[in-house]
């Protein structure tokens, strides 16, 4: 079960497909997006995901920075959430194995979330694939965002 809103999640796919894009993220003075927030008890999570090097030569990128914010922001619950979406959108387990894939997600954690997720080319796919399994779509979200 999931924790995270699915809104929370539709942000990150929004911002993700922005970003493999090349589209600037345009803020509204209107709009501000606060991620959900949930307090976790153990939250300093001694972990090792392997980590992505940022390109350092790269010119800073808007949408990334916020995009980078937004998912360090998060609750450490949520942000395993994240982890454990995208390797279930990814393939790597399957729904009936959700449990083990978020206490995995726990276990390997480190304290770069927004690294690793923003690391792998394809997370917005990942993410929705995992949403479908979940029967839950970004589709609202998109059009009311887009």
């Amino acid at each position: 079960m999931l924790t995270i809103k699915p809104e929370t999640v539709c942000h990150v796919i929004f911002r993700d497909r922005q970003l493999q894009s090349g589209v600037p993220v345009e803020h509204d003075d209107d709009e501000t997006w606060e991620p959900d927030r949930h307090v976790v008890e153990d939250a300093e999570l001694d972990l090792d995901l392997e980590m992505i090097a940022p390109d350092n030569d790269a010119a800073p990128d808007p949408t990334a920075d916020e995009l980078a914010a937004f998912i360090t922001e998060l609750p450490i619950d949520h942000q395993c959430e994240l982890i454990a979406l995208a390797w279930l959108g990814r393939g790597d387990s399957g729904k009936e194995d959700w449990d083990d894939l978020l206490e995995l997600a726990r276990e390997r954690r480190t304290g770069r979330t927004d690294e690793y997720l923003l690391g792998m080319p394809l997370l917005s796919d990942y993410l929705v694939d995992a949403l479908g399994q979940f029967d839950i779509s970004c589709e609202d979200f998109e059009n009311e965002h887009a």
